[in-house]
C-alpha cells in the first residue's frame, strides 16, 4: 500500500474499535523515517491494546505486516510501526504528558 492508502486504512481500523481523538500528522518533511504519524486515544489499557492489535492484525491480513509493535505489556502507549505510517495508541493521561502533537506539529 502507498502511504496515503495505508493512512486511510489505519484510520478506518481505529474507527472500527472506536478510537478517540484521532490526529494525523504529516511528518514527511520533518523526518526521512516515516510519512505519517497517527495518534489516537483509548479509554483503558484494554481498549488501547485492542485498538493496536486490531490495526496490526488487519494490516497483516492486507499484506502490510507491522515492522514492530511496542508497549503492549503496559498498554498505556502502544506503538504500531507500519513503515510509512506509525500509529500511537495512548491513554489520555499519557497523551497529555508527552504531547506528541505539539512535538511533531511544530
Amino acid at each position: 500500500m502507498q502511504a496515503e492508502e495505508l493512512r486511510e486504512f489505519v484510520i478506518d481500523k481505529i474507527d472500527d474499535l472506536k478510537g478517540r481523538d484521532v490526529q494525523i500528522l504529516d511528518v514527511h518533511d520533518k523526518t526521512d523515517v516515516v510519512d505519517y504519524m497517527i495518534i489516537c486515544s483509548g479509554s483503558s489499557k484494554t481498549h488501547v491494546r485492542s485498538i493496536a492489535e486490531h490495526v496490526a492484525t488487519e494490516a497483516k491480513h492486507a499484506g502490510t505486516p507491522p515492522i514492530g509493535v511496542e508497549g503492549g505489556e503496559q498498554s498505556e502507549w502502544v506503538l504500531v510501526d507500519l513503515g510509512d505510517v506509525v500509529v500511537h495508541v495512548m491513554q489520555d493521561s499519557i497523551r497529555d504528558f508527552y504531547q506528541l502533537e505539539k512535538l511533531w506539529g511544530q
